[in-house]
Formats: C-alpha cells, sequence, structure tokens
C-alpha cells in the first residue's frame, strides 16, 4: 500500500506514468522531461498544472533526487499476489496500531491539550498527570468540526472571490469598450475639426489673396495717377526753362502766352487695407471651432439618444420644395414640385444648369440658423443630403451620384441592407434602417448636421461635425423607380428675415 502511494506521488501529470528523467518548474511541480518539452513546443510554455508562467531566460533543471528514488521503486519487488492480500484495508489501523509512544513504548491511546501532543497511558502518569487530556477519538472529532467549519468559509470566500473576479473582468471590459468608442468619437471629432481648419485656412488665404489683389490694383491705379502728373509738371518744367533762355522776345512773349500750367494733384488715395478686418472672419470661426472642440455637453462625450420629432420647435421644420431647373432628365417632379420620381424614359434633352447625375437639389438653401426637414421614400436606394453651390452637375467618374464624394457634400444613402454615411469620398457603414420616412436636422450654429430615421420609431442614424463656411442646400439621389415626397407642416413658417435669405441662395 505504501509503495502504491509513492507511485501515486511520483506519477507525471502529462503521460500518467512513472517520471522519465523528471524536471522541476519554478514554481515546484515535477514533469518528465520529455513531456514538458513536447508540450511546451504546441503551446506556451506555463506550467500544466498551476499555469504559472515559465521564464524565458530559464532552463529545465534535472531533480536528481527524484531521479534516485525512482531507482529504488522500480527495483523493489511489487507485492505477491494471493488471499493473503487485503488491498482495502484500513491505512488508518496500520498507523494506528505501530503510533506507540518513542519514551515508554506504549500505544498513544490519549491527546494532552495542555501539551499539544499524543500521549500514553504512561505519560498520562509522570508528565500529563495534571494536564487536560482527552481520547485521540475526541480530539479527532473537534478538529474535524474545526476543520469542516473552516473549510465553509474559505469555500464561502472562494465563491465571494470567483464572484468579485467576474464583477472585475466585466468592469475591465466595459472600460475598454468605452474607452474604445470615446476614442472613436474623438477621432472623428477632431477628424472633422482638421478637415474644417484646413477649409477655414484655404478660405481665409484666399480672402486674403483677394483683398491683397483688390489692394495692389488700387496702389497700381494711384501710382499711375502720380507718375503721369510727375512726367506733366516735367514737360512743363522744361518747356519753361526753355523759355527762360530764350533770347528773342517776340518769341518768348508768344510761346510763354501759350504755355498752360500743370494740373492740380489733388490729395493721394491710400489702398484700403485693414489686417484685422482680414482676421475678423477668421477669430469668429475660430472661436466656433473652439466651441464645438471645449462643449462638454456636444457630441464629443455624449452622442446622447436621438430627440423625438416633436422636440423640433415648428420654427426650425421648413417646407422645402424641388428645384425643376437643377433635376435630372429622367427625374419627373410633381405635386406643386414636392415630389420627384425616377423614370426609364427621359422628359427631353438636358437643360441648362441641370444635373447629369441622377440628382435634383432644393430650391432653398440656408447660410446660418437651425433647420429642419423629413422626406418620405418609396423604397431603399436613396441619398440624402445637403451640399455648397459649387458641387458639379456634371458626371466625373462610374458613380452615378457626387453627394458626399467629395469636401463640398455631405451625404446618407440607404440601401437595402445598410445605410451609409458619405463625405470627401469616405463612407461609414451604418445599421440597415427601414427609410420609409427620414428627418435631417441641419444645426449651422453648432456645425452639426444629423440624419433621422422616423419610423417605426425614431433613431439618430449619423450626425456629421463641421464648420460651414457656405450656403448649403438639400440634395437628393434616386434610383429608377423610386419615388422622394418632401413632407410638409401647414404650420411650418421660416423665421423673419431669413425667408428672403432662403429663397434666394437656391
Amino acid at each position: 500500500m505504501a509503495k502504491e502511494l509513492l507511485e501515486d506521488k511520483l506519477t507525471c501529470a502529462i503521460c500518467l506514468e512513472l517520471y522519465e528523467d523528471p524536471v522541476t518548474l519554478p514554481c515546484g511541480h515535477n514533469f518528465c522531461g520529455a513531456c514538458i518539452r513536447d508540450g511546451w513546443s504546441r503551446r506556451e510554455k506555463v506550467c500544466p498544472e498551476c499555469r504559472a508562467p515559465f521564464p524565458d531566460h530559464a532552463e529545465l533543471r534535472r531533480n536528481v533526487a527524484l531521479t534516485d528514488v525512482l531507482k529504488v521503486v522500480r527495483a523493489e519487488p511489487g507485492p505477491a499476489p494471493g488471499p493473503a492480500a487485503t488491498p482495502c484495508a484500513d491505512p488508518r489501523a496500520d498507523v494506528d496500531v505501530g503510533a506507540r509512544c518513542p519514551q515508554h513504548g506504549r500505544l498513544l491511546e490519549l491527546f494532552c491539550r495542555t501539551e499539544g501532543r499524543c500521549v500514553c497511558s504512561a505519560c498520562t502518569v509522570s508528565e500529563c498527570r495534571l494536564h487536560e487530556r482527552v481520547l485521540l477519538e475526541v480530539e479527532r472529532r473537534e478538529h474535524e468540526a474545526q476543520l469542516r467549519a473552516m473549510q465553509e468559509v474559505t469555500r464561502q470566500q472562494a465563491t465571494q472571490a470567483e464572484s468579485q473576479l467576474q464583477e472585475l473582468q466585466q468592469q475591465r471590459s466595459h472600460i475598454q469598450s468605452s474607452a474604445c468608442t470615446l476614442a472613436s468619437r474623438v477621432s472623428g471629432k477632431f477628424s472633422c475639426l482638421i478637415q474644417a481648419l484646413e477649409m477655414r485656412r484655404d478660405l481665409a488665404l484666399r480672402d486674403i489673396k483677394v483683398a491683397e489683389t483688390q489692394a495692389l490694383a488700387q496702389a497700381q491705379e494711384e501710382e499711375q495717377r502720380l507718375q503721369g502728373h510727375l512726367e506733366a509738371v516735367t514737360h512743363v518744367d522744361r518747356r519753361i526753362q526753355g523759355l527762360l533762355e530764350q533770347l528773342d522776345d517776340q518769341t518768348f512773349l508768344q510761346e510763354s502766352q501759350l504755355l498752360e500750367p500743370p494740373g492740380l494733384l489733388g490729395p493721394l488715395t491710400l489702398p484700403q487695407w485693414d489686417a484685422d478686418k482680414q482676421l475678423g472672419g477668421l477669430k469668429e470661426s475660430l472661436s466656433q471651432l473652439c466651441g464645438l472642440l471645449l462643449d462638454e455637453d456636444g457630441p464629443l462625450l455624449d452622442e446622447g439618444t436621438p430627440a423625438e420629432a416633436a422636440d423640433l420647435a415648428p420654427m426650425d421644420y421648413r417646407n422645402l420644395t424641388f428645384d425643376p431647373e437643377s433635376a435630372n432628365r429622367h427625374l419627373y417632379l410633381s405635386r406643386q414640385a414636392q415630389q420627384v420620381k425616377h423614370c426609364r424614359k427621359p422628359r427631353g434633352p438636358a437643360e441648362r444648369g441641370s444635373y447629369e447625375l441622377w440628382q435634383v437639389q432644393c430650391t432653398q438653401s440656408f447660410r446660418s440658423g437651425r433647420h429642419y426637414w423629413e422626406v418620405h421614400a418609396s423604397h431603399h436606394s436613396v441619398t440624402l443630403g445637403v451640399a455648397y453651390p459649387e458641387l458639379a452637375r456634371h458626371k466625373l467618374g462610374p458613380h452615378t451620384d457626387n453627394i458626399g464624394r467629395g469636401p463640398s457634400s455631405w451625404g446618407l444613402c440607404v440601401q437595402e441592407d445598410c445605410a451609409q454615411a458619405w463625405h470627401n469620398g469616405e463612407s461609414q457603414r451604418l445599421p440597415g434602417v427601414s427609410g420609409k420616412l427620414l428627418g435631417v436636422d441641419l444645426d449651422l450654429a453648432s456645425g452639426c448636421l444629423t440624419f433621422y430615421s422616423l419610423e417605426p420609431k425614431v433613431q439618430r442614424l449619423h450626425t456629421f461635425h463641421a464648420i460651414f463656411t457656405k450656403p448649403l442646400c438639400p440634395i437628393f439621389w434616386l434610383l429608377e423607380g423610386r419615388t422622394l415626397t418632401l413632407c410638409h407642416r401647414p404650420e411650418a413658417r421660416l423665421p423673419p428675415g431669413l425667408q428672403e435669405e432662403a429663397s434666394g441662395l437656391s
């Protein structure tokens, strides 16, 4: 029995055989040298039992003492089979029979609680006569009860530790997910800000160049005037000098009467140049840009939940109409220019100023304030967005639309299985939506363009952030067989002072 217990302790946990050339890991566990090397050739270097990592710089060392013990075990013959063998004998009985007092040679039957050791009957008469003594069975039962209580506490602690570990792992996953989302939002925000800065820089440099050209033209014109006057004065001066040197009195008197003095020089007109005026609009744009970056309530830190359509004040709702002069010849307008349909048969030859692409824009456009409109689509494969006036109307590439393909337009394309937000030739894939009823919220003051899906529930699809430097006009693209209808509200009105601006910018 003792040999079987010993062989169990000398068994490799990988091959389940007695150790062969045993090695010891830093954590204290032993394995066959070939087994652990073969296992590590297919997976990471960790202990197969406790998962403790094995340092890269460490080397496997042969366990000499364990090797010697294995030699002894293998050399000892096994027990002879026969009826006398009792494999089910209680090992505790053998221990109890052989447990004797080293001093008196008697069986250890009692436990001295005072000294905390097992004693025999002779010890109770001599050394432990006045000590507290109990039978071994009684003391064992008390110790077993204490161990079970301790085991229950340790199991409770293990359960609590596992629960806390799971909570910690969930919090870690939440932190990683939140950090990734926040980093994506910040990256997108800074991308928009960088693009807006570049656009504003180009615009400011262009304005400075135009102002410089105008000022230099004024300076050149004034310079030419002064040069002409100087030449006239010089010419008169030379004639006067010639007359003063004339000796013939008659000639002198006749020519002096014909000589006319030069005209008045007049005041100097300096070219108009005001550096502060050139920086005025730039300062305002940069201030607005900083506001978008530092606004803690803005979309940088919290996109928030989409507002209900009723949350948009009636004064923000816009009743739009399609511009017939911009419509592609395959697009048919109806219902007082509130509905457009794409048909295979064209209306006729393309009109001047119409889109070669399957697009149409609205009559209205906006340069300031907040504006909201809604569009009903008959099916998917439609695009709605906004664009600057310089958006090209002719086809440049293989695409049948150019909304969002460049820096001067922003668009949302609703497809059968998904939606895509387009700007400057880059797209962001969004989840699929019904696309039947869509809303667009353009807030020029905060530089936000937001698209909503309104059926079956209000859902924010995407928000663009930019510094809009020019008037924006709603624009649409639709595939053959599709119909778009601009939704009107009877109570919708443009704010005072904006009616003329909106109609005059188309």
